[in-house]
């Protein structure tokens, strides 16, 4: 039996997100954008809560494609209220719609939102050696410093603790704690 990070839990799709994608490299635009906007949705609540209505999100947010999704307007809106599949919170929804189009300006800058997030990372992943789930930090200087940025540009819903969250979701920071067997210092069994 593998040891995972604590916050696993026992429950199998958190089992499956901690070893199939938590922490994981992520360089896909539409993994990002699906990413960003997950955390944002998950501000005040649990991401048990966001992961059990991913599926919801897919549907309702045109499988997060930032094109699609930049130009819903205030029927699609309202309609996106009434959905049951998503947190139905009017400041979100709107946040998504409006982080989309500051996504395609990123994108249009830089070539890809991929290439601009891995830059602060030095374009490898940061690996840390935190020992428990209590020695993680909810925010560091790099995501204050990514979370300025993105404001900057447009972006809301994306305070430092999100965009650490973002980070460690999208595999730019590697926060599997050291007794994890998906921490790199770990020859990875896989299960």
């Amino acid at each position: 039996m593998n040891k995972r990070c604590a916050w696993a839990g026992t429950r199998d799709y958190m089992i499956h997100y901690h070893d199939q994608e938590w922490g994981r490299p992520v360089h896909d635009d539409l993994r990002h954008f699906e990413m960003i906007t997950l955390e944002g949705a998950q501000a005040g609540l649990s991401w048990d809560t966001i992961l059990r209505k991913r599926a919801g999100y897919r549907e309702a947010f045109a499988g997060f494609d930032p094109k699609k999704v930049a130009v819903f307007d205030e029927k699609k809106q309202a309609e996106l209220l009434q959905n049951p599949g998503i947190v139905r919170n009017r400041l979100k929804v709107a946040s998504a719609i409006r982080n989309a189009r500051a996504f395609l300006d990123i994108q249009k800058e830089f070539g890809s939102f991929d290439a601009y997030i891995w830059a602060f990372a030095g374009g490898e992943p940061i690996i840390n050696q935190w020992k428990t789930l209590s020695d993680l930090p909810a925010m560091t200087p790099l995501s204050d410093a990514i979370s300025k940025d993105l404001k900057m540009r447009g972006f809301n819903f994306v305070g430092s603790t999100i965009i650490y969250a973002y980070l460690q979701a999208a595999g730019l920071v590697n926060d599997h704690t050291v007794d994890c067997y998906l921490h790199p210092s770990k020859k990875v069994v896989m299960v």
